[in-house]
């Protein structure tokens, strides 16, 4: 489980990555990106998510954060340190997570990884 502190929570600062940082999207996710300054600490990259009760009910929801953490994890260290990241889930997201449940594994977070690497935010050496 990520870090209390490696996760955005405060409405503030959701805001300031949606009014300046960067975005792309997919089917089934879209990121925000904003590069935080020197002085806010090396805590490393920050993960802020937004799931819609579009997608289902409380527990589907906290499934589709749960497998949204999980696929960001295991990108974490691939990614540069100063950033704020924010993944909205879109409602076609509920198709992978079926898939999931029902015995496919990785397609989360291979829909993560895809999109992270539009964004531009894996480093270099990493990129596959």
């Amino acid at each position: 489980m990520a870090a209390k502190r490696s996760r955005l929570s405060r409405s503030s600062d959701f805001q300031r990555i949606y009014r300046q940082g960067s975005s792309v999207a997919s089917r089934f996710l879209v990121l925000y990106w904003f590069k935080r300054s020197s002085e806010a600490g090396d805590v490393g990259p920050r993960l802020g998510l937004s799931v819609s009760k579009k997608l289902g009910g409380a527990v589907v929801r906290n499934r589709v954060k749960r497998l949204l953490r999980e696929a960001y994890q295991g990108c974490a260290q691939q990614l540069a340190v100063e950033y704020d990241v924010v993944v909205i889930a879109r409602p076609q997201l509920i198709e992978l997570v079926d898939r999931e449940t029902a015995g496919e594994k990785g397609l989360v977070t291979s829909a993560m990884r895809e999109l992270l690497a539009r964004a531009d935010l894996v480093l270099p050496a990493e990129r596959g």
